[in-house]
């Protein structure tokens, strides 16, 4: 094996874990190792595409694409990113932004194993760039759609006629609300599931008491989307 082959390899590597670094002190599902393996065997099989494209038709006389084995690896990395996507009870999607950095640590192995090693380099930059410190300026700098995060609650009101006004109530609290759904529950009382939104800045617990002192809520559960 050429020094140029070791030297490819060591460079996804090394870019695979800083993808795969960002990913685990996030703790998502798909850390550290799983990059790696991800980064590494990508370039390993983009090298063995381009060889095989010289080594084999000088043999067999053979015309063969340099990159038709490399080019699979886009398809089926894709099988990987899906088993990361989740869809919670309260229909929202989670995982989504690590199914992208697996698509990434793949093409970044691709371009190192094809020989674009600045290419590589620079991409891996934008993307820790565009998942940790774009984010960052947006929830200072943004509207004020992006400066807000979702909350999902789940409120227990026994009076069928409080319903409206424990609305009203959470209205004036500063939050927004953007979906309701209410459930008559089998003891009598009503569950009222709310998808709302407030300042980014704004700490969950600060909602929760604040709809906590509403005195025809019964009972409140609140989480984090």
């Amino acid at each position: 094996m050429e020094m140029h082959t070791f030297i490819k390899l060591g460079i996804s590597a090394i870019l695979g874990l800083i993808i795969g670094l960002e990913r685990e002190l996030k703790r998502k599902p798909v850390g550290l190792k799983t990059c790696l393996v991800i980064s590494i065997v990508s370039c390993l099989l983009t090298i063995v595409s381009i060889e095989s494209a010289y080594i084999f038709p000088k043999q067999s006389h053979i015309n063969m694409d340099p990159l038709r084995l490399a080019a699979q690896i886009v398809s089926g990395i894709g099988f990987l990113g899906a088993g990361v996507i989740l869809r919670r009870g309260n229909d929202s999607i989670s995982g989504l932004t690590t199914a992208a950095l697996i698509w990434g640590a793949a093409g970044m192995g691709v371009a190192v194993g094809a020989g674009f090693y600045v290419e590589a380099i620079i991409g891996v930059i934008l993307l820790i760039a565009s998942v940790e410190f774009i984010p960052l300026a947006t929830n200072v700098f943004g509207p004020k759609q992006l400066r807000e995060k979702e909350l999902f609650l789940k409120l227990i009101v026994s009076d069928i006629n409080k319903i409206a006004e424990v609305i009203a109530a959470i209205k004036m609290r500063e939050i927004s609300i953007k979906t309701v759904r209410i459930k008559d529950l089998d003891d009598g009382s009503h569950l009222i599931e709310l998808k709302v939104s407030v300042d980014q800045k704004r700490a969950t617990t600060d909602v929760y008491y604040s709809i906590h002192h509403i005195p025809a809520v019964r009972s409140i559960d609140i989480e984090n989307i």
